[in-house]
């Protein structure tokens, strides 16, 4: 289980957010919502161990989330508004590198999002919203508890929208978490929902 108790996060002078307490248990979803510059992204990437809290605990499983950074970050997939792909690869040889890390199937990952058309391409060539799908791709490459996603259908179309749900629901379904920011509808049926 992943817990927040009383976090707060100051970027420069400015609190971003304060007394922010919450619970996601395994199979759990929770939508972080709220208008720009809320600190949606501040906290997906404080809740990515890349911040440190100001004041408060992230926890997990009732221990300090973020006493041992390296263990936390394997139990993590981070999807941020960057898609975070090298230019010069092709989409197979983008998903080949991080199954190095992960381990993973690269043709599951591909075919999870209709890729295997677009595998030789260069990434360079793609359109933002396949781009995108490249970059969600990760998530299907090998399982990790928590996925903490930004704005993940940015640039979807519909059908790419009903795919990333099959990912997201088979990843709960298997016991995962998904804390995604989102300023439209996700398919993530049953969420809780978190207002900043």
């Amino acid at each position: 289980m992943l817990e927040a108790r009383d976090l707060a996060c100051l970027r420069g002078e400015r609190v971003v957010f304060s007394g922010l307490s919450f619970r996601l248990a395994p199979g759990g979803a929770l939508l972080l919502v709220g208008a720009n510059g809320a600190g949606k992204s501040t906290l997906l990437r404080l809740l990515a161990g890349l911040l440190r809290p100001e004041a408060g605990a992230l926890l997990w499983g009732g221990a300090d989330a973020l006493a041992d950074r390296a263990a936390h970050a394997a139990r993590l997939r981070y999807l941020s508004h960057q898609d975070a792909l090298k230019p010069a690869l092709t989409a197979r040889e983008n998903l080949q590198f991080f199954a190095r890390l992960w381990g993973g199937e690269v043709e599951a990952a591909l075919a999870a999002l209709d890729l295997l058309p677009l595998a030789e391409l260069p990434a360079r060539v793609l359109s933002s919203g396949q781009k995108r799908r490249l970059a969600l791709a990760r998530l299907a490459l090998a399982p990790a508890p928590l996925w903490l996603l930004d704005e993940p259908t940015v640039g979807l179309d519909a059908a790419s929208v009903g795919r990333l749900g099959g990912l997201l629901a088979r990843h709960r379904e298997a016991g995962g978490m998904v804390l995604a920011a989102t300023h439209l509808p996700l398919p993530l049926p049953g969420a809780g929902e978190l207002r900043l």
